[in-house]
């Protein structure tokens, strides 16, 4: 029985099976029946791909069923008494799986840690279900034969798995739509200051003892000019005389970015 054309797609009457299709592809190199076959169980890869969301790359993994449906079709035996729909589910759940495992991680995290990682998830989940509670990390570390520095670190890196957007909403009850990067560090006030702290260190050379001290006094210790000519002995037109001098010195250089000779 051959391959009939149905409108623009290449496909077989209903009747024939799976199975006939993979012989007809084995024994005649019809690549006609592979292309039916692939056709005939695209659905089952979108449905084992769809198992598996939760925010990753859904093409990836729609990837990974196809690329374990097209293993089921090259390695079936179809004299091994099972059907190729069962086998090929596997092989597709087995390459989602192993995809999920290696590149869904939001941290890179070694191989040898992520297998132990899933190993205590797992040991979790029997546990939590066969005695009714969460097991301690003592409890898991004595069923995996490992110690409790392992258990610990695996339950941390478990972590590193899934990552959350800082745009995300931090509360779905907040009404004021503060997203999780809204709450988390804050404006530092320090960081506007730090350029200028920069420059003012560069320009510091351009102004003698005297200047620094009167700029220091009014700008830091907030102090009237009067009493800052009472501390330094001078008057206060010298003090503002100074002030003024010393300040159009120092944007000059700044705006400027040329060097300007020090004060005497």
């Amino acid at each position: 029985m051959g391959i009939t054309v149905l409108g623009s797609e290449r496909a077989a009457p209903s009747s024939v099976s799976n199975e006939w299709l993979l012989r007809r592809y084995r024994d005649a190199n019809d690549h006609q029946a592979r292309e039916e076959l692939v056709r005939r169980m695209h659905p089952l890869a979108r449905h084992v791909a769809g198992q598996y969301r939760g925010g990753r790359d859904q093409e990836d993994v729609h990837a990974a069923a196809l690329m374990g449906l097209t293993k089921a079709i090259e390695r079936f035996d179809v004299d091994f008494g099972t059907s190729l729909v069962s086998y090929a589910y596997a092989l597709m759940t087995g390459e989602v799986l192993r995809h999920l495992r290696d590149h869904s991680w939001a941290v890179r995290v070694p191989r040898p840690l992520r297998e132990r990682a899933g190993a205590v998830s797992a040991c979790v989940e029997r546990l939590t279900a066969t005695e009714g509670r969460s097991p301690t990390p003592g409890r898991v570390a004595a069923e995996l034969a490992l110690t409790l520095e392992q258990v610990l670190e695996a339950l941390q890196v478990a972590r590193a798995r899934d990552a959350q957007s800082l745009d995300a909403a931090a509360s779905t009850s907040d009404a004021s739509q503060q997203t999780i990067g809204d709450s988390i560090g804050f404006e530092d006030v320090r960081l506007e200051r730090a350029e200028q702290r920069a420059d003012l260190g560069r320009l510091r050379h351009l102004l003698n003892d005297l200047d620094r001290q009167i700029l220091f006094l009014s700008f830091v210790r907030d102090l009237p000019q009067s009493e800052i000519g009472d501390r330094l002995g001078i008057s206060q037109m010298q003090v503002s005389r100074r002030l003024r001098a010393a300040v159009a010195r120092l944007a000059a250089a700044a705006s400027e970015d040329v060097e300007i000779p020090a004060a005497a």
